[in-house]
């Protein structure tokens, strides 16, 4: 069984849902042919990411999420973290609900550990259309 924990670090965000996020979570990965042993989400702070984003991949700029895969290929072992003020700040850009915002950044992360990219315009197409079709497996 898959052990997926939903965590905060340096803010006060209590994540609902929990069962239904981790069966999400599990059909995402089972359409990927993967598994999850040990994936764990990290709700922070805006600071608390920065530290994170500078101290592992050396830069100095605002993200919402980081991932930490530690699969090395095999079952899915991961740790994500996600700036929930980010995730606010994004859903109004977009013009979205927090939730729904909050899961796209969710699975985004997910997908990253199933290989997908989004570094040029084709692979960040491709990475929107994906997160898209993951959304519609919520229900």
């Amino acid at each position: 069984m898959a052990d997926i924990a939903f965590l905060s670090k340096e803010i006060s965000f209590r994540f609902s849902g929990v069962n239904k996020a981790s069966n999400w979570l599990q059909r995402v990965a089972k359409s990927e042919k993967r598994k999850i042993v040990s994936l764990t989400y990290i709700f922070c702070s805006d600071s608390y990411l920065s530290k994170l984003n500078e101290t592992y991949l050396k830069q100095s700029t605002l993200t919402d999420i980081l991932t930490f895969d530690y699969s090395e290929g095999g079952p899915i072992e991961a740790e994500i973290f996600i700036s929930i003020p980010r995730v606010r700040e994004n859903a109004k850009t977009y013009s979205q609900t927090f939730p729904k915002e909050l899961r796209r950044v969710m699975v985004h992360g997910l997908l990253h550990i199933l290989g997908h990219q989004d570094k040029s315009t084709a692979e960040r197409a491709a990475m929107r259309a994906k997160e898209e079709a993951c959304l519609s497996l919520w229900s």
